[in-house]
C-alpha cells in the first residue's frame, strides 16, 4: 500500500487506525472540512472506523458528524497509509485511509462534531488547501487536476 507523508520513525510505537474518507462533489465543487481545533486542518470529510463498523458505515457516520450532510453513490477508489501524530488523541498512528468518491445529498443540519466547519472549493483550491499529501494525491487523480 502506498505511503504518503513522513516515513515510519524508529523507536515509535504506532497505534493502528483505519478510516474512511470521501471526495464529495456537488456540481464542480468539493466538500472539505476545517477541523478548527488546537492544530487546524483542512481535510476530506471522514474519520475513524469504530469497532463493528464497515468502512462504508463509518464514512456515512463521519461525513454526517463532520458536515451535517448525507451522501449518495459512494464508490471505493483506493487506500493509502500514513504515519502521523494525532494530537487530539495524543498518539502516534499508522493510519490506513480508505478513499471513496460520493455525492453530497441532503443537508440535515450543522455538523454535530465540535470544531468542524464545511468548506466548498474547486478541486484546484482543494489540492492547495488539503493538509495531507495523500488526500491531495487522490483529489488530483479523481479530478484530473
Amino acid at each position: 500500500m502506498r505511503r504518503f507523508g513522513e516515513p515510519k520513525r524508529n523507536g515509535v510505537s504506532y497505534t493502528q487506525r483505519a478510516g474512511a474518507y470521501g471526495i464529495i462533489a456537488d456540481g464542480s465543487d468539493l466538500m472539505l472540512t476545517l477541523q478548527n481545533a488546537e492544530f487546524p486542518e483542512i481535510q476530506l470529510p471522514g474519520g475513524g472506523i469504530d469497532p463493528g463498523e464497515t468502512p462504508l458505515q463509518a464514512l456515512h457516520r463521519e461525513v454526517y458528524e463532520e458536515t451535517g450532510f448525507h451522501i449518495t453513490n459512494p464508490r471505493r477508489i483506493g487506500a493509502y497509509q500514513r504515519y502521523t501524530y494525532m494530537p487530539e488523541y495524543r498518539i502516534w498512528a499508522r493510519k490506513v485511509c480508505h478513499i471513496y468518491t460520493c455525492t453530497a445529498a441532503l443537508r440535515i443540519g450543522p455538523p454535530t462534531e465540535p470544531e468542524h466547519e464545511v468548506l466548498w472549493m474547486s478541486p484546484r483550491e482543494a489540492i492547495d488547501m488539503l493538509s495531507n499529501s495523500g488526500d491531495r494525491a487522490f483529489v488530483r487523480r479523481v479530478c484530473r487536476v
